[in-house]
């Protein structure tokens, strides 16, 4: 058969409509979206400049994408922090959810339930939005994170590793995901959450001499040394499963397309750092990937980010309208712009919101200890509003809001000693009500400037700029309305109450995250 020129003409053209719209229909394909959580890891413990913690995952991440070095949680603490990345609301934004151990408001879509009402197969293992109750809708259980994928068990390496084998059970998700369908899982490790097996990591061959440098508000000596050790094994153990789950994309071909975050829901389980406004409680590690979407990778970014950004750039890279989404109004920020513009020159973000209201029990009417603040140009400004209150929770029952540890345990040993009793105020004693601290000269924030005359313009500075926006977000305390976080229920009924039943009533049992010999019953206040 001989072609003429219109044959030819026409078959071009026929061919380029195929090519455009395969190339179009690849161009719309959504991204998967596969986010991994560690449990309680402080922004210096993932990545290669921490010597004695081996993230290969995570630097892989950063190395084929992006490292966020001022990445923040709104709320050091699990479900808080949770819930601030699952709606892109801040902590004061989520009524219930605000606190530990709350009952999710029914009001605040997660962006899993968006993306799942959107055409994705949406599931996470192991730890999705807790401890709480996450409520019903239309007759049923929200799974705030998608369906649960834990039926998978492994021999764990340590008496305190969870036996969910992570990476199986995504394995198991994405073998149930219909053909076609993008897909969003939250990985949520349990690790390294305590409680530990101690000395697990000397068990392993580990030496407490690599540890370079000890935390300046713990004693440095054999025991924090080891506990260190132990947290660093269960980090270890979390970045390991990620190693599994880029094998298996790249497997199935995936990998490229899609959009990779690993990351900790606050910072490490020990004193002065979880449950606590510091920067080793709400600067948390975040690295990203997403070969199909970011330029220039390998770039470090040192612009502020926060949690609140996660869900509005999930919806953005799915290719879903926020406001048609069926989410609640978020002051957060796509990253996305970050991803396509490695040349941007104004800065994402310059400061970040903190805060926190009741994170667990153990002072008087099961009261909270509620604090807001800035981290701009590398200050970090605080208000403790009740600094009449334990930060820590009362003595008696045990500083119930750090767990049970080693370390916590030498610290609280420290006060006998008058020359190492500061590091029993650090992190339990009573505070002011203000604090500023330079975190470039003191990340670890030991010396609180907020009563230097030098410095009073800045802190005055600070304290407008997150007062103007807390009101401009309806923060219930800009309006001494704050007590409304105090009045809002506590789901965990079997610890209810816990100072009076401990204290008053002499009742004869103690929550189990803290050891026994935290409780002094018989302490006086000086």
């Amino acid at each position: 058969m001989q072609l003429n020129s219109r044959n030819i003409k026409v078959a071009c053209f026929l061919l380029s409509v195929c090519f455009f719209y395969s190339c179009t229909e690849k161009e719309l394909t959504p991204a998967n979206i596969l986010i991994c959580i560690a449990d309680d890891v402080s922004y210096p413990h993932m990545g290669k400049d921490c010597k004695w913690i081996n993230t290969p995952s995570f630097d892989r991440i950063a190395r084929e994408g992006i490292l966020f070095t001022n990445a923040y949680t709104p709320n050091a603490k699990c479900a808080p922090s949770r819930a601030c990345l699952l709606t892109g609301r801040n902590s004061w934004q989520l009524k219930d959810a605000a606190n530990m151990w709350c009952y999710f408001p029914l009001e605040f879509k997660t962006y899993a339930e968006a993306l799942g009402e959107n055409g994705y197969h949406v599931g996470h293992t192991a730890k999705g939005w807790a401890p709480g109750v996450p409520g019903m809708k239309n007759g049923k259980k929200r799974e705030l994170t998608g369906k649960a994928w834990n039926t998978l068990k492994l021999s764990p390496p340590t008496a305190g590793i969870s036996n969910i084998d992570y990476a199986a059970n995504f394995k198991e998700f994405y073998n149930h995901k219909p053909s076609g369908k993008p897909f969003c899982f939250w990985y949520g490790g349990l690790e390294p959450h305590r409680r530990y097996e101690y000395a697990s990591s000397i068990k392993a061959g580990r030496e407490i001499s690599e540890i370079d440098q000890v935390p300046a508000f713990f004693p440095d000596n054999e025991t924090v040394r080891t506990d260190l050790l132990d947290y660093g094994l269960e980090i270890e153990h979390f970045d390991l499963h990620i190693q599994r789950i880029l094998k298996f994309l790249e497997e199935k071909g995936e990998l490229d397309n899609t959009l990779i975050i690993v990351t900790s829901d606050h910072g490490m389980p020990f004193p002065r750092a979880k449950s606590d406004a510091y920067d080793f409680s709400n600067h948390i590690p975040v690295s990203i990937m997403w070969k199909k979407g970011i330029k220039n990778p390998g770039r470090i970014v040192n612009d502020y980010i926060s949690f609140i950004d996660m869900a509005p750039t999930f919806l953005d890279v799915a290719g879903i309208d926020w406001d048609k989404s069926g989410m609640q109004p978020t002051p957060g920020k796509s990253l996305k712009t970050i991803f396509v513009n490695p040349e941007q020159e104004e800065p994402f973000r310059d400061h970040v919101l903190i805060g926190k209201e009741r994170h667990g029990l153990g002072r008087p009417d099961d009261y909270g200890y509620p604090i807001r603040g800035i981290i701009k140009d590398d200050w970090l400004y605080l208000i403790n509003y009740r600094n009449d209150l334990w930060p820590a929770g009362n003595p008696q029952t045990g500083y119930s809001d750090v767990d049970g540890s080693p370390t916590k345990t030498e610290v609280l040993n420290s006060r006998h000693n008058p020359e190492t009793k500061y590091l029993w105020e650090l992190s339990f004693g009573k505070r002011e009500r203000e604090e500023l601290y330079n975190l470039e000269a003191d990340p670890y924030c030991i010396n609180n400037l907020a009563k230097e005359q030098t410095n009073s313009k800045i802190k005055a500075e600070l304290k407008q700029t997150m007062e103007a926006e807390l009101k401009k977000q309806s923060d219930p305390r800009m309006f001494g309305r704050g007590d409304i976080f105090h009045n809002y229920e506590f789901s965990n009924k079997r610890w209810r109450n816990l100072y009076e039943r401990m204290v008053i009533n002499k009742e004869d049992f103690y929550p189990p995250w803290i050891n026994e010999s935290d409780i002094e019953a018989d302490f006086q206040e000086e």
